[in-house]
């Protein structure tokens, strides 16, 4: 086999392009930061003409830097942040609204009417997921109710929407193809996970047309060919995943049971259920993981809002540090003896509590506190977040069903004390993955399989390589004392704590 696949990586706080080769090796990548706007309160906002140029400007670095002709690229995969929500002229492509990050809450409102209405039970039954402002569908409805002429476009067939795969298809393909795949459509609040298909009755009930809509394929699948003069070449776009389930493909996590935990931005863990489509009691997310060959496989996941995002915010809000890499030796040198926790709770908590007007708070702060035992509190946050999820997980699946290992990927699995900290509060072995780009494996994986140019499904998994093993190390009276202070910090952080009749 020959012939190079790129994979671009459209991310919430950048874009990235990584060029492999046919022996599924990373020869060269290009990275560009993108800029969040944040126009009120609680709203996020990206720049689609940005993201575009973005996407187009790194891929053309990673093309040069592998000393490559386009024409050698057998295929391109996609993988982008999901949810995350753009319209745009069907005819001139030009994009009508900023778009609207995952994280943006300005929906919290509709999501509370649409409760109060009795619709949560049909959301929750048709698409796995609850009625929350971090998807896709009322941000669309949003959208369409306070963009002036937006609703009478839509209405007669001019308005493309979609999240930022559907968007970067578009312009890839010179407006060609208006195209989802099932794990970025599944996210969309519109899309019926047992039918596979959009949902007329959902639909309605968020008076969205299905003209906007774009049409749905599998993850590996014909998503068009680019236009010849983006890249110097005509290449074929053959795999599309949201970065969660592209991470999940790319740490090969293809058994029932398997779970993989990626910690970017936020922090996502998805446990592998196979054709079971597993309802969660416990506020999990029932979401597909992949659709290959028209065959749906279904996934049970735990999304949290913050996670790096929160190392983020101890070098540019607080400036303890200079670069997110310092965190685990600043943590290092925290006072063992203090007890204090951050709950990041910067823009509301997500699973399993789903508060959106949560708010981050910081308990146990003496006067010795300082920068370490903040650096430290924030590293454990992803910790005791992720224990969360797998708690829930358990409960809704079985501790039999699922495996013991975590798959683990992402900016902050490179960090050592974080890795060690996660297995021993978790009490599991974490293996981290030896490719430390997972989430552009994935999708490259998708491009290069149904290109021809690598391999199957099980001799993908079968090269899967673990760079390190964390096993737990900690006692579990120190584990459980650890524990119980953060749910107490978390009860204390929910929006619906009372603190009057401590200071009345």
């Amino acid at each position: 086999m020959s012939g190079y696949i790129l994979a671009i990586d459209q991310g919430t706080t950048s874009s990235r392009a990584i060029v492999f080769d046919a022996g599924m090796g990373m020869v060269a990548s290009a990275q560009e930061e993108i800029k969040q706007y944040y126009p009120q309160p609680g709203w996020v906002e990206h720049d689609p003409r940005e993201i575009w140029e973005s996407v187009v400007g790194t891929a053309r670095q990673a093309i040069a830097r592998a000393g490559i002709a386009p024409a050698a690229i057998a295929a391109i995969g996609i993988t982008n942040q999901r949810e995350t929500t753009v319209v745009w002229d069907r005819k001139s492509g030009q994009a009508l609204h900023n778009a609207i990050v995952w994280q943006d809450r300005r929906t919290a409102e509709i999501c509370d009417s649409l409760k109060a209405d009795g619709y949560e039970k049909l959301f929750r039954a048709k698409t796995g997921l609850l009625l929350d402002p971090y998807f896709s569908g009322t941000k669309l409805r949003w959208l369409l109710d306070n963009i002036g002429g937006l609703r009478q476009s839509a209405e007669a067939g001019d308005v493309c929407f979609g999240t930022i795969d559907s968007w970067l298809i578009f312009n890839l393909t010179g407006g060609r193809v208006h195209a989802a795949d099932a794990t970025n459509a599944c996210r969309t609040m519109l899309y019926n996970i047992a039918d596979g298909e959009w949902d007329d009755e959902l639909l309605g009930v968020l008076r969205i047309p299905a003209s906007v809509l774009p049409a749905i394929k599998d993850c590996s699948d014909d998503f068009g060919t680019t236009e010849a003069g983006i890249f110097g070449a005509a290449i074929p776009i053959l795999g599309v995943a949201g970065d969660q389930q592209a991470a999940t493909i790319g740490n090969a996590c293809f058994d029932p049971g398997m779970i993989k935990s990626t910690y970017g931005t936020g922090c996502f863990a998805l446990l592998n259920t196979g054709r079971d489509r597993v309802m969660s009691s416990n506020r999990m997310l029932t979401t597909v993981a992949y659709r290959l060959e028209g065959e749906t496989t279904y996934a049970l996941e735990g999304s949290i809002f913050i996670a790096g995002a929160a190392v983020q915010w101890l070098r540019d809000g607080l400036g303890i540090i200079s670069q997110a890499s310092e965190s685990g030796a600043l943590a290092l040198k925290a006072d063992s003896g203090q007890q204090v926790y951050v709950v990041p709770a910067f823009t509301g908590l997500g699973a399993p509590y789903w508060d959106p007007e949560a708010r981050g708070a910081i308990f146990g702060l003496t006067r010795n506190s300082g920068p370490a035992e903040l650096a430290h509190a924030v590293l454990e946050s992803v910790a005791y977040q992720t224990l969360d999820l797998l708690v829930a997980m358990r409960k809704d699946w079985g501790d039999h069903h699922i495996e013991t290992v975590l798959r683990v990927d992402g900016g902050m699995a490179a960090s050592d004390w974080t890795m060690q900290r996660l297995a021993d509060i978790v009490a599991n072995p974490v293996d981290r993955s030896a490719v430390p780009e997972t989430t552009a494996l994935g999708a490259a994986w998708l491009a290069g399989s149904k290109a021809g140019v690598w391999p199957g499904r099980r001799q993908f998994a079968e090269a899967w390589n673990c760079n390190r093993r964390f096993l737990p190390s900690m006692p579990d009276e120190v584990r459980q004392s650890k524990i119980a202070g953060w749910r107490n910090a978390v009860s204390r952080t929910l929006s619906g704590a009372q603190f009057g009749s401590q200071i009345s």
